[in-house]
C-alpha cells in the first residue's frame, strides 16, 4: 500500500530547524540543548497576543487591510497581480508600472552604491549571564523551539535588523500596528527579548470540515495558518477515538500555524529572515536596531533546502549572490514601497490523501 497526501499550500514549514539536544543550555552556533520540561506561565508574554485581539478587534470593522508592498524589483507582473486581485481601489495599470519603474531606477542605483552591503553582517553572541539565562532557559523550555529547531548548527545571537535580507514582500500594516501598539514603550534587553522570541503561540479562530471523503479544507483569517506535515503516529496515540480496525500504524496530517520566532538563516555569508517578518518589522518601526534572533547556520545548498522558506529555495542565487538584494530596510523606503488598501481574506489550507492498494508477485 502506498499513501499519498497532497495540500493546497505549498509554503514550507516555517522554522524547521535548530539544534537542541541532551541536557544543558548554551546561546551558541551548537545544538540547542534543555531539559524536556514544560514552558511556565509568564505574566510578560502578554503582549504577543495581538494577533488573537486583531481577531476580535476586526469583528466590527470594515473588511480590509492596509498592505505594503515592495516594488521595483522582479517582477513587475507579480506586482500588478497583486494590486488588481487584492486592492479595494486598484490604481490603473499604467500608473503602476510608472511607479514601479520609478523604484526600479532606485533598485539600480542601490545595486552599485550599495553593493555588497548584505554581506558579513555582524551576529553577536548573547552571552549567558544572570540576566539572559533566565530568559534563555524559560525560551528552550519552549516545545516549539526543542522540537522545531533541530537540523543545523544553531544559536541565540543579536542581528541588526537593517542588514537582514528578505524575501516576502508584502507586510500587513494592519497586523504590525496592532503588534507595535501591544508591545507599548519597548526599552530594555529583556523586553526585546520576549518580542522577538519569548511570546505565547495565540491561536487565531480556525473551521474546517472533510469534504470528498479524502479532502479536508481549514479556513482562517489568519495568514500563519498551513500545512505542518506528516506525522508517523503509534495506535497508543490515539486516544478517545474508537478505531475503524486493527490498527498497525496511524499517519497524521498537520495544520496549524508557525512559531513566528524572529529566525533567520546564515548562509554564504548572508543573514536571511526566514519567519517573523511583522515582528521584526514592528520592533524597527519603534526604533530598535538590533534585536535576539535564532541563527540557523546552513552550510551547504542542500541544508539550505531543508530548512529555508519555499520563497528563499526557489530562487537562491538572488538572495545569497545578487549584489543588492531586498533588505528589510528597504519597508521603511518610500521610494520602494506602495501602500494599498486590500480586502480582507480568508486563508484556506486543503489537504487530501491518496490509497493505492494491490498485489505484487510474492518472492
Amino acid at each position: 500500500m502506498v499513501n499519498k497526501a497532497t495540500t493546497g499550500n505549498d509554503r514550507k514549514k516555517g522554522p524547521s530547524t535548530n539544534e537542541q539536544k541532551g541536557q544543558s543550555m548554551i546561546a551558541a552556533p551548537e545544538t540547542l540543548e534543555v531539559e524536556p520540561q514544560s514552558r511556565p506561565e509568564t505574566p510578560d508574554a502578554q503582549w504577543p497576543r495581538a494577533r488573537e485581539l486583531k481577531q476580535i478587534e476586526r469583528a466590527g470593522q470594515d473588511e480590509t487591510d492596509d498592505y505594503l508592498y515592495l516594488i521595483g524589483r522582479p517582477t513587475l507582473k507579480q506586482f500588478l497581480r497583486f494590486a488588481k486581485g487584492h486592492a479595494v481601489n486598484p490604481p490603473d495599470r499604467g500608473t503602476l508600472i510608472e511607479e514601479w519603474q520609478a523604484a526600479n531606477q532606485v533598485v539600480q542605483k542601490l545595486k552599485k552604491d550599495e553593493a555588497g552591503i548584505a554581506d558579513d553582517p555582524p551576529i553577536t553572541r548573547m552571552e549567558v549571564n544572570a540576566k539572559t539565562e533566565p530568559l534563555l532557559t524559560e525560551f528552550l523550555k519552549d516545545p516549539l523551539v526543542r522540537n522545531g529547531f533541530n537540523t543545523v548548527p544553531t544559536e541565540v545571537a543579536y542581528v541588526e535588523l537593517d542588514r537582514l535580507v528578505v524575501y516576502q514582500h508584502h507586510i500587513d500594516l494592519t497586523y504590525a500596528q496592532q503588534l507595535v501598539r501591544a508591545l507599548g514603550e519597548t526599552s530594555g534587553e529583556e523586553r526585546i527579548f520576549r518580542a522577538a522570541l519569548l511570546h505565547d503561540h495565540p491561536r487565531a479562530p480556525v473551521k474546517w470540515s472533510r469534504v470528498r471523503g479524502n479532502r479536508f479544507v481549514f479556513m482562517s483569517p489568519s495568514n500563519d495558518l498551513r500545512f505542518l506535515g506528516a506525522m508517523k503516529l503509534k495506535p497508543g496515540n490515539i486516544r478517545d477515538y474508537p478505531p475503524p480496525g486493527n490498527l498497525m500504524g496511524v499517519i497524521g496530517l498537520a495544520v496549524g500555524f508557525g512559531s513566528n520566532f524572529l529566525n533567520a538563516i546564515y548562509a554564504e555569508k548572508r543573514l536571511i529572515l526566514n519567519n517573523g517578518s511583522h515582528r521584526a518589522y514592528a520592533l524597527r518601526q519603534m526604533g530598535v536596531t538590533h534585536v535576539p534572533c535564532i541563527v540557523q547556520h546552513v552550510s551547504s545548498r542542500e541544508k539550505l533546502d531543508v530548512v529555508a522558506a519555499s520563497a528563499i529555495t526557489d530562487r537562491p542565487e538572488y538572495y545569497l549572490n545578487h549584489p543588492r538584494p531586498s533588505m528589510l530596510k528597504d519597508y521603511f523606503d518610500p521610494r520602494l514601497h506602495k501602500v494599498m488598501p486590500v480586502h480582507r481574506r480568508m486563508r484556506q489550507v486543503t489537504v487530501k490523501f491518496e490509497v493505492d492498494d494491490g498485489y505484487l508477485p510474492a518472492f
